[in-house]
């Protein structure tokens, strides 16, 4: 089974957590946005839909069992989004931080509504731990690999853009 319950990390009730074949090791956190190609990489979903927004799967898939299916002229990451661990010499890392969450939740607004996402990550995700429903509720929108006519996406995307740049940038746009 790809999926256990955890306790999610505020402790208001349980939600499945990605497992590698048996439990979950809760001192790893977990991209949301992760590699495709890693060895415990999970499909967790499929862009669909005019917007691009995030369908997610009802369980999380090990990215293995599909990226073989792919043709070979598509991109994985612009159709499927993966979930991998969090590493130490990631581009958005600062120290035990992720700061592409922190762009994404400066970059795009959150959708009206108060629910979040069924989410098979939530128990070890790094961006819920940092941002809790703030991130969650803006993750189906982001694709693992935007496409480069995107200028937001792009700007989020980059690692030594700052929030406070994003939002001048956005700012600028409704002007």
């Amino acid at each position: 089974m790809l999926t256990r319950d955890h306790a999610r990390p505020d402790g208001a009730g349980r939600e499945p957590a990605p497992s590698a074949g048996g439990a979950a090791d809760t001192r790893t956190s977990w991209c949301p946005s992760g590699a495709a190609h890693a060895p415990e990489s999970l499909v967790l979903g499929v862009r669909s839909g005019l917007d691009g927004q995030v369908t997610y799967l009802a369980d999380a898939v090990p990215a293995a069992a599909v990226l073989d299916q792919i043709p070979e002229d598509i991109e994985p990451r612009r159709i499927l989004r993966f979930a991998s661990h969090c590493v130490a010499d990631c581009a958005n890392r600062r120290g035990g931080d992720c700061t592409l969450v922190e762009r994404v939740v400066a970059a795009y607004p959150a959708p009206a509504g108060g629910t979040v996402p069924r989410c098979h990550l939530r128990a070890g995700c790094q961006w819920w731990a940092q941002t809790g429903v703030d991130g969650c509720r803006r993750c189906p929108a982001l694709a693992t690999r935007h496409h480069t006519d995107d200028e937001l996406a792009s700007l989020v995307a980059d690692p030594d853009v700052t929030p406070e740049q994003l939002a001048a940038w956005t700012a600028a746009r409704r002007d």
